[in-house]
């Protein structure tokens, strides 16, 4: 089996609803996600003979994944009041929503799915909150 690993990274905003500790509060991360896929043969094709995949279409895929978050603040649907969303869209504030409580546990899985939906065979997705917390999701 071939492994060919990527990262790329984006600064974003969140907070945890419901969480008793600083996260319930809005803050900032730089996130790292490392994405890792797997091959069991290497392309015959003329420009990717010899390989998994080109890295370069590997790396655009982390890239684009990142770049859909990068500086704007990811919210839970339903935990900010319609008035809160509205401001932050008046004011010209990039928001994300997302279906689930933004946790780094819940990013690794959701760029997983995104990296199999970009017709990449995911083996493992790592999320980094900070340089030493990390949280991954492979199956």
């Amino acid at each position: 089996m071939y492994y060919l690993k990527t990262e790329a990274s984006f600064d974003a905003a969140h907070f945890l609803q419901g969480y008793e500790g600083k996260c319930r509060n809005l803050h900032g991360h730089r996130w790292r996600v490392v994405a890792e896929i797997k091959g069991e043969t290497l392309s015959e094709a003329a420009q990717t003979r010899g390989m998994v995949v080109d890295f370069g279409d590997l790396k655009a895929v982390v890239k684009e994944m990142c770049d859909e978050l990068d500086h704007c603040l990811i919210y839970e649907k339903g935990s900010l009041r319609d008035a809160t969303l509205a401001a932050f869209r008046e004011e010209n504030f990039r928001v994300a929503e997302v279906p689930f409580r933004p946790t780094a546990e819940h990013f690794a899985r959701y760029f997983f799915e995104k990296v199999r939906a970009a017709g990449l065979r995911p083996h493992r997705v790592e999320v980094y909150e900070t340089p030493s917390n990390c949280a991954a999701y492979e199956e």
